[in-house]
């Protein structure tokens, strides 16, 4: 049963291109930036909208995307980080340089909307509400830049309605993957980490979770002396049809307790509790929107459990086959 929260309407926006958003999405990953970015510019979003009088909720936010370059040295087996030269202090000393990855983006957002009686007039001027915020916002750190020709319909934004029965939003769900592709969506695959964990552990029982969550950040080679009709040959963990599988950020668990309002020095507000939190992390995918069956499958939300210490976002796909996915 899925948690994702509910919603009336799919708000796609297309082919958004973004400009030096933050590549770096935790201190063990890099190269997309992490969902929680993506949580963070829908609320960031809400709250806009909300103050120009929008009674409308965002609950959740979909990532699918159809580009992206890094800025990193070319050539070479090693690559290095195009980083910025920061300006020198007010002594006239070298500042030191903080180590910022960026990244290019070509990606469509799916915004999971929740009104009641949305009229169809007032729908059309939220949209374009909607999207004027939007492209004023930062995503990931990065500049929403303007397409190079906004009139043609793919980068048009629309609504998605899902106030119908289930054939009705099934047909709704199909047509929003449709015009997605090309293009890759981000999904959760949790259920990975426990299956690279039992394999590991046949050979090696002492090894930890965190030994087979590194495991899917490279590429690992044996060598087998009875492939090859005998004569041997190397082979990859990555099997044939195994999936994209990545390792990403997922959230932050706490490393102490809650501290009241205005306890800590330096808090970004004083009128909010505060925590001293650290990187969650877990394992995604990135799969063509036509093989999801239901928006809950692309749609990612936030789960808050602070008697848990726990704050990470959350994701409901599940692979059809049981055994789809594996490494």
């Amino acid at each position: 049963m899925s948690d994702c929260p509910r919603f009336t309407h799919l708000l796609v926006v297309p082919h958004l291109r973004v400009q030096n958003a933050n590549a770096v999405s935790s201190p063990l990953t890099h190269g997309f930036p992490s969902m929680t970015a993506f949580l963070g510019l829908m609320w960031a979003l809400e709250r806009k909208a909300r103050k120009l009088g929008l009674a409308i909720e965002i609950n959740a936010v979909g990532v699918v995307s159809h580009g992206f370059q890094e800025q990193v040295t070319e050539g070479g087996f090693v690559q290095a980080l195009r980083l910025t030269r920061n300006p020198v202090e007010q002594n006239g000393s070298t500042a030191a340089i903080v180590e910022e990855g960026r990244i290019h983006l070509d990606l469509s957002l799916v915004f999971a909307l929740h009104a009641e009686n949305w009229e169809a007039e007032r729908r059309s001027l939220d949209l374009s509400t909607l999207v004027d915020l939007l492209a004023g916002m930062r995503v990931a750190g990065g500049s929403v830049l303007t397409p190079a020709r906004p009139m043609l319909r793919r980068y048009q934004p629309w609504l998605a309605d899902f106030t119908g029965d289930d054939a009705a939003e099934t047909k709704a769900f199909q047509d929003v993957c449709a015009r997605l592709l090309p293009g890759s969506a981000l999904v959760c695959r949790d259920d990975l980490i426990d299956r690279r964990l039992a394999e590991l552990q046949v050979t090696a029982p002492a090894v930890s979770r965190l030994d087979a969550w590194l495991s899917f950040a490279r590429i690992n080679w044996r060598y087998d002396p009875d492939a090859n009709e005998g004569k041997g040959a190397w082979q990859s963990d990555r099997k044939k049809g195994s999936g994209w599988i990545v390792p990403i950020p997922l959230g932050y668990g706490a490393l102490g307790e809650l501290h009241p309002p205005g306890r800590v020095t330096h808090a970004r507000d004083t009128t909010t509790p505060f925590r001293f939190v650290e990187s969650l992390y877990g394992v995604g995918e990135w799969i063509g929107p036509h093989r999801l069956r239901r928006p809950q499958q692309l749609l990612w939300y936030a789960d808050s459990r602070p008697d848990q210490g726990l704050y990470r976002c959350r994701n409901d796909y599940r692979p059809a086959d049981d055994t789809a996915g594996l490494i």
